[in-house]
């Protein structure tokens, strides 16, 4: 089974959604890079996760966004995300538009996650968004949990990183 089927298989895709959502970003010419768990995995070895984050360009949002529902997907709207989710997978992609993360698109690089090439956020700008994750009140426990253990996975494999992280988030990750 190759990494593609595997990732297809657990997030139940009767069709491949995220080469569905790398079509549309190429045939829309839209600017994105992927972040969040996936932008871990691009780095360290991967874990598996039904949630696929994305940062698009904003001028290539709405474009995105008209595509997407034009083949099926669902759209929720939110103050900082729109989550598209697709009726024959169980796949959760997440465009967020925080403005913060908009840096982040002009400093991604081409990368192979789980056998897809995407353009993936560079380690120190994964490291920055997942700290602000981390540090959300409003974020679940068990997201936060998660993001803490994102971190951990990447100090231990490049422990520069830890010089990126604040004091208290630091602590939790060593």
């Amino acid at each position: 089974m190759t990494e593609k089927e595997f990732l297809r298989s657990v997030s139940n895709g009767g069709v491949d959604v995220v080469q569905m959502l790398l079509d549309m970003l190429g045939s829309s010419q839209a600017d994105y890079c992927v972040i969040g768990g996936l932008a871990v995995n691009a780095y360290v070895e991967p874990v598996v996760s039904l949630d696929l984050d994305i940062v698009v360009a904003a001028r290539n949002v709405e474009t995105l966004c008209a595509k997407a529902e034009e083949l099926g997907f669902r759209l929720d709207r939110f103050p900082h995300s729109i989550n598209l989710t697709y009726p024959a997978s169980a796949l959760r992609i997440q465009l967020q538009t925080d403005g913060r993360y908009q840096a982040f698109i002009p400093r991604a690089a081409r990368k192979e996650v789980l056998g897809y090439e995407m353009h993936v956020a560079r380690l120190e700008d994964v490291v920055c968004g997942k700290t602000w994750a981390c540090e959300d009140p409003a974020r679940r426990r068990s997201k936060q949990q998660k993001d803490l253990a994102d971190l951990a996975r990447i100090v231990e494999s490049y422990p520069a990183m830890a010089d990126l992280l604040p004091d208290a988030v630091r602590k939790m990750v060593e």
